[in-house]
């Protein structure tokens, strides 16, 4: 094939995966993406594989993640030009993981296919989990996210999201093996029936209800614009308070992320007066917040007030500090060197301090919360370690309105859902414009609210106890899959040195 072709090829393949993500959905494309990226990058020099697979991520990474430049344009001061130059870096340095890991697939598995059917999927997972740690951190856009609509969902509460990326990775390897004409039907069989197997996963009941909860998730729909200006925290107090006071019937109110533009210390006496009008309605309210509780210390936040244990009092214990914050967002890099260079690095509230591990779980109105703010729903362990075995809900609490009416909010809430899945929770989502939405145990949408409008979302939610096999070992059993793959293709390295020294002989 020549090379002009083949970096056509990985490009197009890499753009298709985008649309199996939402808001598209198109979920067979995921496997369509990656047999492209088999076909460009496979049973080649280690070199070209490296520069193909570089070209497929870019074509993945650059449209699927534009929707970062909303941000960078309108809220940080950067001209168009200058936005697409730091998403395209971005997607470069994204880019670079999965080159390694074709570079290595290749250089491990030489003119083997059979081994790099082997090891392919696992040096991709292996470069997925990279990107999602190595400075911070940025798990976006893993193809296991895609299947939420689809037959391998089952798969999630077992391996997690992680589980059903290698299943695609797989099944796309064993196609590209049997158009390769190497008449190798085992691989494509032992796929399909993988596949057959995580359907019928997905039809287990692996957690058991408990009591029915009333929720109301406020969507207070405050442009991002004005939401820090002088004289705007009046409007914000009281659109949310508005729309709480109809909401009689709830047994807990929810509201987003930062949904007061105003820290919990200046707020306090306010705040005391509607822990006092919820107790007395017998309600519980949630609220993101921003709190100071010391001059060296802010933190991104979720309270408890009204029907709780203990009556409201600035910094008490009920309550979340957000752990995994937003390069540039919440905290800057090397912040001397940066925030002189552009306004963008001076967005408002870009200081926070992280909050601790192993932190409780709110109580509100007799049931259990476990928290995630915003972007740290994108770290399936970080989710895993915040849950603990009395937890009756998954709570996360979100202001997307950087991004405005683009694609990555969509892919925000899938990736909240996926969490729900994995873990056999219910998942509530409270936004400040949208994606608000509250899921079932297995992250189907029970219902919603449309984006862009002040709303309130009322619904009743069945809690559920119990744990899914991820829950309880987490990614333990997928890393016994990967190491298993490995031993194989070793041994198969291995048989065919034998084999080969013995025709020489």
């Amino acid at each position: 094939m020549p090379n002009y072709l083949r970096y056509m090829g990985a490009l197009l393949s890499g753009a298709l995966g985008v649309l199996a993500f939402s808001p598209f959905d198109y979920w067979p494309l995921a496997l369509v993406s990656l047999l492209g990226l088999c076909f460009t990058s496979l049973n080649v020099p280690p070199g070209q594989a490296a520069k193909t697979a570089f070209v497929w991520a870019m074509g993945l990474f650059l449209p699927g993640l534009w929707w970062i430049h909303v941000s960078m344009t309108m809220f940080g001061g950067i001209p168009l030009p200058g936005a697409f130059l730091l998403v395209a870096l971005l997607a470069a340095y994204l880019s670079l993981y999965s080159a390694l890991a074709l570079w290595l697939t290749n250089r491990c598995a030489g003119q083997q296919p059979l081994r790099a059917l082997l090891v392919f999927p696992v040096l991709m997972i292996l470069a997925d989990w990279l990107r999602g740690w190595v400075m911070t951190g940025f798990p976006w856009l893993w193809f296991g996210y895609s299947q939420l609509e689809g037959p391998l969902a089952g798969l999630a509460p077992i391996l997690g999201v992680q589980g059903i990326s290698w299943l695609l990775l797989f099944s796309a390897g064993a196609f590209w093996l049997l158009l390769q004409r190497q008449r190798r039907l085992l691989p494509l069989i032992l796929s399909l029936a993988l596949w057959g197997l995580a359907f019928g996963a997905g039809q287990l009941q692996w957690v058991s209800p408990t009591q029915a909860s009333r929720f109301a998730l406020v969507q207070g729909n405050i442009a991002q614009s004005l939401k820090w200006q002088p004289g705007q925290l009046e409007q914000s107090l009281d659109r949310h308070f508005s729309l709480t006071k109809p909401l009689t019937e709830a047994d807990v109110v929810i509201w987003p992320e930062s949904a007061l533009p105003s820290s919990e210390q200046h707020l306090a006496p306010w705040l005391k007066q509607v822990d006092g009008f919820m107790r007395e309605r017998g309600q519980a309210l949630l609220s993101g917040i921003v709190t100071r509780p010391d001059q060296e210390s802010v933190y991104n936040a979720v309270i408890a007030l009204g029907q709780t244990q203990d009556p409201y009092q600035p910094e008490n214990g009920n309550r979340y500090y957000k752990q995994q914050l937003v390069p540039i967002g919440e905290f800057v890099p090397f912040g001397d060197l940066l925030r002189p260079i552009a306004p963008f690095f001076n967005l408002p509230m870009s200081s926070f301090s992280r909050g601790g591990q192993d932190q409780p779980d709110i109580e509100a109105a007799g049931r259990h919360f476990s928290v995630a703010i915003c972007y740290e729903v994108a770290f399936p362990s970080l989710v895993r370690g915040n849950m603990k075995a009395d937890t009756d809900y998954l709570l996360t609490v979100s202001n997307d309105t950087w991004f405005g009416q683009s694609i990555g909010p969509w892919q925000h809430q899938q990736i909240a859902r996926m969490r729900a899945l994995e873990l056999g929770r219910p998942l509530i989502r409270a936004t400040n414009n949208g994606v608000t939405l509250v899921t079932d145990e297995k992250g189907r949408i029970q219902a919603s609210l449309p984006q862009f409008e002040a709303n309130v979302l009322s619904v009743e939610v069945m809690g559920t106890r119990g744990l899914t096999p991820y829950a309880r070992f987490g990614s333990a059993p997928l890393l016994l899959l990967l190491a298993g793959s490995l031993l194989c293709a070793a041994w198969l390295s291995r048989r065919r040195g034998l084999q080969f020294r013995a025709v020489i002989r």
